[in-house]
């Protein structure tokens, strides 16, 4: 089904992104700029610059996401919990967290389950992205995956930290998506640069796409008639 169809727009598909150890206040103010230009879902950025976009997107629609036990997803339940909850009190909107991708590796499903229910009772209703890291895993344990973010009360599964030795790919956004529930949704991050590959992960059952060429797919966008 196409964005038209669904009457959606591209714009709020996107969770502009900038993760780089390298990102500066400057760059981070930058990034909301940008955001706010266009009108983004969100910025997605590292937890000790959720102050900083939130106070520069104040008065905009645009979220503040963060992320949680990024990029490896090992550290202690007890540490990504108390990174949770920091981030919510300074103001994060949405929380990306990886899973303990170990344990999933080791088939531990209830260690990986209840370790995301305690960062969506953290939330507090706040939207929560559970990132798999599918570029580690086998097709069976991407289902089981989707399972425990299910179980866990997750909004989102999402297939990449962009860091690992793989992105998303529209088998793993159709696999995903035939593993939730209908009130669960995919985002598809990690090497979504263009247009044309937004598009075909949202017509695949993304709905949310993280990437950090959100402007150059929104200045293609704008000369692509019926959006």
């Amino acid at each position: 089904m196409s964005l038209k169809s669904e009457g959606r727009m591209l714009n709020k598909t996107i969770d502009h992104t900038l993760l780089k150890p390298t990102a500066t206040e400057a760059d981070i103010l930058n990034l909301c700029r940008e955001a706010k230009q266009y009108d983004f879902m969100s910025v997605c950025v590292n937890p000790s610059h959720v102050t900083l976009a939130k106070e520069a997107l104040n008065g905009s629609t645009v979220l503040v996401c963060t992320v949680i036990g990024f990029p490896l997803g090992a550290n202690t339940t007890e540490t990504k919990v108390q990174e949770a909850m920091e981030a919510v009190c300074c103001g994060a909107d949405e929380l990306d967290m990886v899973i303990n991708i170990g344990k999933a590796k080791a088939h531990d499903y209830l260690f990986v389950t209840n370790e995301i229910a305690q960062i969506v009772a953290v939330g507090q209703g706040r939207i929560v992205k559970v990132i798999i890291e599918t570029c580690f895993l086998t097709d069976e344990e991407k289902i089981e995956l989707c399972h425990c973010a299910e179980v866990a009360g997750a909004h989102f599964v999402k297939t990449s930290t962009g860091f690992g030795s793989g992105g998303a790919t529209l088998h793993d956004v159709e696999l995903m998506k035939a593993s939730i529930p209908s009130r669960m949704q995919v985002k598809a991050s990690g090497g979504v640069r263009t247009y044309e590959d937004a598009l075909t992960y949202i017509e695949h059952g993304a709905t949310r796409i993280g990437t950090s060429g959100g402007v150059a797919i929104m200045n293609h966008n704008q000369s692509k008639e019926g959006y």
